[in-house]
């Protein structure tokens, strides 16, 4: 039941971002870092790097990509690698449709690249910013037709949204809806989902679908077009993105040329994903396509005659603007840093459920790269970061410094150990439930060093991370980067190389090991009772044996026997509700009304455990109960409780439906 909950999570929150698919890794050149380090002696000459060239990118993809398909069970991908100003080189591998053995095509072929949408809405919000139409330091309230409450002292501004910051909780409703599903129009569907703001805006990194959705609406109000028609006028027409668009379901023209998606490439095709906020996922488009819009911001804004932003625009979209460690990569307008091998590089992931996606542009050396996958595949190991990686590794090779020792190395091991989670969450729906059994673990190895689980190598083995300076930590054999530090709080944050996120230290109830210990023994103390109750009767019938009850004794028995099953049938339909293999049957509000059914049970049960501590604390009193009885009732009443605290804790009970 607990791996089942965790399975739902991961369903759920895979929401158009590659989170932990990518983590950038080394602090970019505009930011030197600490010298905590020093270079590694050169002991012998190093291997010269690969000359960047079409022949031998081919070479190396040609070698690795159908491989990589095979073994990570994946339909097919489209790559694209543009360099000084042009493509030099573009192509599908595998299937665009498996049964009807369509080979990927590059400028012929659809792919869902999921929230590289966004870097179009950011790239529409800062044209308009230029334009002297929006303010990036501004309340965005003063752009809306509904208003965002003011739970904190600061506004939300344009600049909160593009770095991740405005401090929302996680939604996922109506994020992927069915294909036959009428799409909300914006101007509905934002002030019916409006999330709880849970952090100062401009404090805590919180990656948000939602705030993205506010920025494209915002372009839509601002320029007076819908959403999808200011970006086909202001930037796919512009730079001849024929086979582009954000319109759902696809236009007739297009519909004949977009790739199936995959659970994996032996499993059958899924439907058409609709995204309800779609400024930020819904771009259907085709490598040539995201080729050019590359090349235009490699370009500061420029290609061929077109210029989609001026060069000072780019820049400042580009530049460092928001991290909690001068030493990890930071948020741009937009773009995220992922900086590797020495070098800076911004881009962005993407996921929808069936296709995943990543674009990287490498600043300093003038070339992009282009992955999309139209399957999830295997999920073992992150294929497009595994192709990523081994990219860079052969073009630009690099030996990261040498860690010098660290004085408190192990007592700041010891320091931030603990559990950690995850600032994209929800707080106020039953959507909380899930995160005591997926937080982060930070563990001291004793040496020095530090494990994070679930953070894993391409070997599935869980990384260990060295202490290169004051509470930083590198990977061993590795560049990706964490750091601690303390909020206004006071609260231990670890920061990752992923700048839109970050992860806060749990206190003990809400830790994995204090949860997963109180919802295990509760729900084997209820289930257990269950069992014995009729194999209890069957003993007695055997041997002629009766119990000794009054009739109130009976009656209580009843009743605390009833709140029993009511818990556990509470606990399995919610499992069973939330962890269906078909996210978008959940997500689409679909399994409300079994939800609130459940939910429904689980407060009668709540409500329940106050006759069982009544029928408990009596039993103690009658002098015909047997001893080890009356231990039992008390191992029933904690039971209980440890539930009834659970389910009110992690607002299972709470019958909010604005997830």
């Amino acid at each position: 039941m607990i791996a089942r909950c965790q399975h739902m999570i991961v369903l759920l929150f895979l929401v158009c971002s590659g989170v932990f698919a990518q983590k950038p890794s080394v602090p970019p050149a505009s930011q030197p870092p600490i010298q905590t380090e020093t270079p590694v002696p050169e002991t012998k000459v190093k291997a010269p790097p690969h000359e960047m060239t079409a022949t031998d990118v081919e070479s190396f993809l040609d070698g690795f990509v159908p491989m990589q398909l095979e073994r990570e069970n994946i339909a097919g991908a489209v790559i694209s690698v543009v360099k000084d100003g042009k493509v030099l080189f573009a192509k599908g591998y595998g299937y665009s449709d498996v049964e009807k053995k369509n080979p990927v095509a590059v400028d012929g072929t659809l792919f869902r690249p999921g929230s590289i949408s966004k870097l179009f809405t950011w790239t529409a919000v800062m044209q308009l910013v230029e334009q002297g139409k929006l303010d990036l330091d501004r309340d965005v309230n003063v752009y809306l037709d509904f208003k965002i409450p003011a739970t904190f002292p600061q506004p939300i501004t344009l600049r909160n949204i593009l770095t991740h910051t405005t401090g929302f909780e996680e939604t996922v409703k109506e994020l992927f809806v069915p294909e036959d599903a009428n799409p909300v129009p914006l101007k509905d569907y934002l002030p019916k989902h409006l999330p709880k703001r849970i952090f100062p805006p401009g404090v805590t990194p919180a990656y948000s679908n939602y705030a993205a959705t506010l920025a494209g609406y915002i372009v839509e109000r601002v320029s007076g077009r819908p959403f999808n028609d200011y970006v086909t006028e202001n930037i796919f027409k512009p730079l001849k993105m024929t086979r582009s668009t954000f319109a759902q379901p696809l236009p007739p023209e297009l519909k004949p040329f977009m790739s199936r998606g995959y659970k994996t490439g032996s499993d059958h095709p899924k439907p058409f994903e609709v995204i309800i906020p779609a400024p930020a996922g819904s771009l259907s488009s085709t490598a040539a396509d995201l080729s050019r819009f590359m090349i235009a911001h490699l370009q500061n804004g420029k290609l061929e005659d077109a210029q989609i932003l001026r060069p000072q625009t780019a820049e400042q979209m580009h530049a460092r603007q928001h991290a909690l460690s001068p030493e990890l990569n930071a948020m741009a307008l937009g773009f995220y840093e992922e900086s590797r091998n020495g070098h800076r590089i911004i881009g962005h992931g993407g996921d929808t459920i069936y296709f995943h996606s990543d674009l990287h542009l490498v600043l300093d050396a003038g070339f992009g790269f282009l992955v999309s996958y139209n399957s999830a595949g295997k999920g073992e190991i992150s294929a497009r970061s595994a192709l990523w990686e081994h990219f860079m590794d052969r073009y630009f090779p690099y030996t990261p410094p040498q860690p010098t020792s660290v004085a408190n190395a192990s007592a700041d091991a010891a320091a931030v150990s603990g559990y950690y989670i995850s600032s994209r969450r929800s707080d106020s729906t039953f959507l909380k439930a899930p995160e005591p059994f997926g937080e982060v673990h930070v563990t001291d190895g004793l040496d020095g060093t530090i494990a994070i689980q679930p953070f894993k190598d391409f070997r599935g083995e869980t990384m260990k991370w060295k202490e290169i300076g004051p509470m930083l930590f590198r990977a061993v054999d590795g560049q990706d980067r964490v750091a601690f530090v303390h909020d206004q709080n006071g609260r231990l944050v670890m920061a990752i190389d992923f700048p839109a996120i970050v992860f806060q230290r749990t206190s003990w109830q809400d830790a994995t090991p204090w949860n997963r210990f109180l919802l295990l023994s509760s729900l084997s103390i209820l289930a257990l009772t269950l069992v014995f109750w009729p194999v209890a009767a069957f003993v007695r019938a055997h041997y002629r044996s009766r119990l000794e009850l009054s009739s109130q004794q009976q009656r209580l028995r009843v009743i605390v026997r009833l709140v029993c099953l009511l818990d556990i049938v509470f606990a399995i339909g919610m499992v069973l509700t939330l962890g269906g293999d078909d996210p978008t049957t959940l997500l689409s509000g679909k399994l409300d009304s079994r939800l609130f059914f459940f939910q429904g049970i689980g407060l009668l049960g709540v409500f329940g455990s106050l006759a069982v501590i009544y029928a408990t604390i009596r039993s103690w009193g009658e002098r015909n109960l047997w001893f080890w009885a009356k231990a039992w009732n008390l191992l029933v009443m904690l039971a209980c409780i440890g539930l009834a605290w659970f389910a009110i804790h992690w607002n299972l009970v709470n019958f909010n439906m604005s997830y």
